[in-house]
């Protein structure tokens, strides 16, 4: 009888893996940010990336970050948990974890606090100092969702596609 491989990924690694997966899919040139909504007993619900609503072309809507707000990107780019809420289709996502690729605005932190997702794994809190983060954080702390920062592993993982 066989002994089972002991070198197989984590729950946290595969599923943070399949958010930054997700992240790659951005059209987005300077950030691309990737997120996987996942249920209690580790089922994938939903993803999703930072990019325009349907419709709305990747290649006339403005992709600029600075100049007046009707010519950049912050008035048009829907964020990746938003995004990954929206594409899913189940029914509730009460008690769902999150995985995402950068730590959620508060825009963001109000759509997860209504959805019902209980806990937030991020790889990165660049902004953590900004406005918007701050508020996110007290929004999050005040309803009870919990969040962490997930541990790199080191572990490299290439692929041919």
């Amino acid at each position: 009888m066989s002994e089972k491989r002991t070198d197989y990924i984590s729950w946290d690694e595969y599923f943070m893996g399949v958010a930054m997966l997700s992240g790659m899919r951005s059209k987005d040139p300077n950030t691309q940010v990737g997120a996987c909504i996942v249920s209690g007993d580790n089922k994938i619900l939903s993803m999703g990336y930072n990019g325009f609503p349907k419709g709305c072309s990747d290649d006339e809507f403005p992709w600029n970050r600075e100049g007046d707000p009707l010519e950049n990107k912050y008035f048009y780019t829907t964020h990746s948990e938003l995004n990954a809420i929206l594409n899913y289709r189940g029914g509730s996502l009460e008690g769902a974890k999150l995985y995402v690729t950068l730590f959620p605005c508060n825009e963001c932190a109000k759509a997860i606090i209504q959805a019902g997702i209980k806990t937030i794994v991020y790889a990165n809190d660049k902004y953590g100092n900004t406005q918007r983060v701050i508020a996110s954080k007290r929004m999050l702390n005040a309803s009870g969702v919990r969040y962490y920062e997930y541990t790199p592993t080191g572990r490299k993982i290439e692929m041919e596609l």
